[in-house]
């Protein structure tokens, strides 16, 4: 494993993390009081909808006179606010999900057997698609077969921020042939 390859890990058992520390708060004050959620800048009535990609940063403000001075009486159990990455997430402008849109494209026989494709991808203020880092290819042909794809998609219509156009990461992760599992890593039981 590389270092790059460990740092992301390690980026994403933190930010994993955070999501479960807020989402077990949000469970056991569900139980007995509903915090306040604000959502850029929106008030809702829950957050369990957002995906954890989605979020750049949370704050939770104790319930206190400070906090409902500013709120009102709905802060009296606390307020989550939550700052999303965007306000708009990059719409892919092909007919289906992106993923679903690759692997219809790429043509891999069940007789190749299981493979598998992950990738981070950004997509431009511009709408232009670019790949980033490889995370998992497990096999030489199907990754050339998918970047092909890949070199060919439309623009899309990218993520926006305060009503801008901004730069936005995805993961693609595309498995084919559909419905059939990666096979186990071989291992030897000593006893």
């Amino acid at each position: 494993m590389t270092i790059e390859e460990l740092t992301i890990k390690g980026f994403y058992i933190i930010i994993l993390h955070f999501a479960f520390c807020i989402l077990h708060f949000v469970s056991a004050t569900a139980q007995t009081q509903t915090p306040l959620y604000i959502v850029n800048g929106v008030e809702m009535e829950s957050v369990r909808h957002i995906p954890e990609r989605n979020i750049e940063h949370i704050d939770h403000l104790e319930a206190n006179e400070a906090t409902v001075a500013k709120y009102g009486e709905r802060a009296n159990n606390g307020v989550i606010i939550v700052t999303l990455r965007y306000d708009k997430e990059a719409q892919f402008t092909g007919d289906k999900p992106l993923a679903d849109y690759v692997s219809e494209r790429v043509k891999w026989p069940e007789s190749y057997g299981v493979a598998r494709y992950v990738a981070r991808y950004t997509i431009g203020a511009d709408g232009s698609f670019r790949l980033g880092t490889e995370l998992e290819s497990t096999d030489r042909q199907f990754r050339k077969r998918v970047l092909k794809v890949l070199q060919s998609l439309p623009k899309w219509e990218p993520a926006t921020k305060q009503g801008k156009a901004v730069e936005s990461e995805y993961v693609l992760a595309v498995q084919l042939p559909r419905g059939k599992e990666m096979p186990k890593e071989p291992y030897i039981v000593i006893r």
